[in-house]
């Protein structure tokens, strides 16, 4: 089967000189794959040019004349941006004429755009952001990641199904573990709506593990950790940021002094296996669940590397149908989300 993505080459921080790039080394790693490269065609044009590659029959260049900027409204996007590089690579989705769309540009705008458009899976009230955490026993999809602040019990179940199916269905896994998160394992910890949603989480067809904290999204405790968007949000960029803090610690060590920097040569194979293991650019790409479509966020300032990932992260979306099988999942489940009435009295 050839899968189609269609790309907002104009989104980012950097926009073509890493869209283009990657796009590029995608289709050399993927050759039943073609591209749709959304964007300003006289500049796409160029940049292709200047690659000089042979790939010009998977690659098809569709000209949008807006670009959504990275600090713009996503209302006024939606509203003014209707020729976008996003909006209309989300059009080609909805369309289609691709089977996904990928884009770093603008999150909100990206968000609202694609509701607008493609619509929610009956059943789903709310998008939500999921991504592949890395963990030691492989990764953890966590959900959501900031696309909505308050949730409601009901809504976090969703996500739980969600996140449920994207893992079973890319991964290969059955009946994936999914846990709760909170400030404690204990049933009677968290405030309202974690508690409420805790219970029909229990009452769901879900392999619910139960309650988890935020240490064990790294643990590897569960496959899959729900969470409201505020919540998650914060956890997402204190990884990033304890991450970030830990090279930094390492590279001061390592060049302390002489000796140091001896230390730092006989160590070089494993610190560049350790930095291989935990390299961002790796778990970039982040799935924008409970759309009848497939789009897939990237970081607005990943290089040419993490932006070929979440090419691959909307592939492996469209091979393994995603989208069907969440539909399915919940049409069997959703009555199950109603805690019986005997025990709501």
């Amino acid at each position: 089967m050839t899968i189609t993505v269609a790309v907002d080459a104009m989104g980012g921080d950097v926009g073509l000189k890493v869209t283009v790039p990657a796009s590029i080394q995608f289709l050399k790693d993927h050759p039943q794959t073609s591209l749709i490269l959304v964007g300003d065609k006289a500049a796409i044009e160029a940049e292709l040019a200047s690659h000089q590659e042979g790939l010009s029959a998977r690659i098809r260049i569709h000209h949008a004349t807006q670009v959504v900027g990275m600090d713009e409204s996503p209302q006024l996007a939606l509203k003014n941006k209707k020729d976008s590089s996003m909006r209309v690579a989300i059009d080609l989705v909805k369309a289609g004429e691709a089977q996904a769309a990928v884009s770093a540009g603008n999150t909100g705008a990206l968000m609202a755009t694609a509701r607008f458009v493609l619509k929610m899976i009956p059943g789903i009230e709310r998008p939500a952001i999921a991504k592949m955490m890395p963990s030691v026993t492989g990764s953890t999809c966590m959900l959501d990641l900031g696309a909505n602040v308050d949730c409601s019990p009901e809504q976090l179940v969703q996500f739980g199904i969600m996140g449920s199916e994207l893992v079973a269905s890319v991964t290969g896994q059955a009946n994936p573990r999914v846990g709760l998160l909170n400030i404690g394992s204990e049933d009677i910890k968290g405030n309202e709506s974690v508690k409420r949603a805790g219970e029909l989480l229990r009452h769901s067809d879900l392999n619910f593990h139960g309650n988890v904290e935020g240490n064990d999204v790294y643990k590897g405790t569960v496959d899959v950790v729900v969470c409201d968007g505020f919540t998650g949000n914060v956890a997402l960029k204190s990884a990033e940021g304890l991450a970030h803090m830990i090279a930094v610690f390492l590279r001061q060590e390592f060049t302390r002094n002489w000796w140091t920097r001896l230390c730092a040569l006989a160590a070089m194979p494993v610190l560049k296996h350790f930095r291989a293991r935990v390299d961002p650019r790796r778990y970039n790409g982040a799935s924008l669940l409970g759309l009848r479509g497939i789009v897939v966020k990237s970081h607005g300032g990943t290089d040419a590397v993490g932006f070929r990932y979440a090419l691959e992260q909307a592939c492996e979306e469209v091979g393994a149908n995603v989208i069907g099988h969440i539909t399915d999942r919940v049409a069997e489940q959703i009555n199950n989300l109603r805690q019986p009435e005997s025990e709501a009295n």
